[in-house]
């Protein structure tokens, strides 16, 4: 009996990929970023998987084939699919993009970065994007001329091990005195993964990743807008609050080039979005992060979510769109 992905290889010498579909959008405007997310379990169709594959470079295809079982082969082929497709929806430099003409490098900490040409050649891509998945649940996010990291995880992601326990090896010493404070366990457990999931934001942000960027070495903390100056009053009314980064040595040197958002999506996962702040506003000014969120099947369907039940901000300053 053929696999899952074995029945896909045996249709695609017969099968070519149509022209990509969906009409170009408009980029990111400063300070909005773009989440589109697609959830593995909806894809069932053998010949719109095997579309998806003709859309991979060769290195692309030999990576998702030699993935160990069906489910971690079409996670990591819904992952490349979701980047290329994504990022050819946006028209850039006045050109329409062929999602199998993208190519991708990686920075010396290993993170994908878009290798763009102009007409003199190649030059800095004015679009950022990171991807972050789980088992049920993969998102790409999307700027312009800032640097953007992101990071989801299931709300019932499980603590192998006690929670505190946990905490003392990777999280800051101010962290892990507000999880020691929480004494309810569930409670304490939720709050530890909006931690770890804002944490993983920013190192991507970054670019560095975990190694090059440990989780000990920074705090992040959540203030209340009002302390922090922001003087929106409809946000001040709703609780609004501003994610910051602190450095653990030195609690009073705070890192404020970055934007953080975090908030549930699809009920189901908490996802956090951190971005570089836009170089041209006021120093010291905060403002809302602009946020949409887009649930894809490529080629089929997209739904806007934003600003329904399955987008409920938690923590940083956010406006969705």
């Amino acid at each position: 009996m053929f696999s899952f992905m074995q029945k896909m290889l045996r249709f695609q010498r017969s099968f070519s990929v149509s022209p990509f579909p969906t009409l170009p959008l408009q980029l990111p405007s400063p300070m909005e970023t773009h989440l589109w997310f697609v959830v593995p379990d909806e894809f069932k169709s053998v010949s719109l998987l095997n579309q998806y594959m003709e859309l991979l470079s060769p290195c692309e295809k030999e990576n998702v084939l030699s993935m160990r079982g069906e489910q971690l082969q079409k996670s990591a082929l819904l992952a490349r699919t979701l980047v290329r497709t994504t990022i050819a929806r946006y028209q850039i430099n006045n050109r329409v993009v062929d999602p199998r003409s993208l190519k991708f490098k990686r920075n010396v900490h290993g993170k994908p970065e878009l290798e763009w040409e102009s007409d003199g050649g190649q030059c800095p891509s004015p679009l950022h994007f990171n991807i972050s998945h789980t088992s049920s649940l993969i998102a790409c996010g999307v700027t312009v001329n800032s640097s953007i990291g992101i990071d989801i995880e299931e709300k019932q992601r499980k603590i192998k091990n006690n929670i505190l326990a946990f905490a003392r090896r990777y999280f800051s010493l101010h962290e892990v005195e507000h999880l020691s404070a929480i004494s309810d366990s569930e409670v304490q457990r939720q709050e530890f993964v909006k931690l770890w999931t804002l944490k993983e934001a920013y190192v991507k942000a970054l670019g560095r990743g975990f190694s090059a960027a440990p989780f000990k070495t920074f705090t992040i903390c959540i203030k209340n807008a009002f302390r922090t100056g922001f003087d929106h009053a409809d946000d001040i009314e709703s609780g609004a609050s501003e994610v910051v980064v602190e450095s653990s040595d030195h609690p009073e040197r705070l890192t404020n080039n970055w934007q953080f958002g975090l908030f549930e999506l699809a009920s189901s996962h908490y996802a956090a979005v951190c971005m570089e702040k836009d170089k041209t506003s006021d120093a010291g000014m905060s403002a809302p992060m602009r946020l949409t969120v887009r649930k894809t099947i490529p080629f089929v369907e997209d739904e806007c979510i934003s600003g329904t039940d399955a987008v409920v901000p938690i923590a940083g300053l956010i406006e969705q769109f």
